[in-house]
């Protein structure tokens, strides 16, 4: 489905770290072989984002064969500041082509003037055409990314002949207390997953509210502040940054 509020850009990186939060129980890291719901949605956010919306993520088209590539890695304990070995398996020579739209997010009344569909659809474009606000990542700090304005579609795909490729279930992001969905989800942190599956190169994500949850813990919403501009120190705790 096409949204009159759709964007769409490649994002390219020599290495991704899209880490499945299972294997990192003891200091390693492996990559999904696919990017995440959460990271391109991260993507964006570093691109452009206001509390105002919600980045719907719609599809991701897989340019390149995957492959990975095993580091060794020496990063600080967390109890003392002594080196630790670790090996990290990421992704490389990555390149998605990604297609999104935005939502008004429901939980912020109090933003309710800003919601211009026009001004910020105009704004996001001109920052996916400047390379984003802030820097881009591929999962992780350490995979510095790259993003232009393309078509979505358009050039040759490594995987557009093979008719279907199933990844498993996944995890699909998290759902903060200030974008809930549901009466389930209002006032928590939930996890989400889903069943991913390419078609001819697309992955095409189910939303948000049609995966499967699971609450973590009770959280409160940032009050945002529309004299400062920012959020309300009273409103920090409970919120994951």
């Amino acid at each position: 489905m096409e949204y009159r509020n759709s964007v769409e850009f490649q994002v390219t990186g020599e290495y991704g770290m899209f880490a499945d939060p299972v294997t990192r129980v003891g200091g390693e890291k492996f990559t999904y072989q696919i990017p995440t719901y959460e990271a391109l949605k991260g993507i964006l956010h570093s691109v452009y984002w206001k509390p105002t919306l919600i980045w719907i993520i719609d599809k991701v088209r897989i340019m390149n064969p995957i492959q990975t590539e095993t580091k060794g890695i020496r990063p600080i304990k967390y109890y003392n500041d002594k080196n630790d070995l670790s090996y990290y398996t990421y992704l490389k020579a990555c390149s998605y082509q990604v297609q999104a739209h935005f939502v008004w997010n429901e939980n912020r009344p109090e933003l309710e003037k800003d919601r211009s569909e026009h001004k910020h659809h105009n704004i996001a474009k001109r920052m996916i055409a400047r390379g984003g606000r802030r820097d881009i990542f591929l999962g992780t700090r350490e995979c510095q990314g790259y993003v232009q304005p393309c078509v979505f579609g358009e050039g040759e795909g490594f995987y557009d002949g093979i008719e279907e490729l199933s990844f498993g279930m996944m995890y699909h992001g998290i759902t903060y207390a200030d974008e809930a969905y549901s009466k389930e989800t209002k006032g928590k942190m939930s996890v989400r997953l889903w069943e991913a599956v390419m078609r001819k190169g697309v992955i095409t994500f189910l939303p948000p509210w049609e995966c499967i949850h699971r609450p973590i813990r009770e959280m409160n919403i940032k009050k945002f502040d529309e004299a400062s501009g920012n959020f309300s120190s009273a409103h920090k705790e409970g919120m994951i940054l």
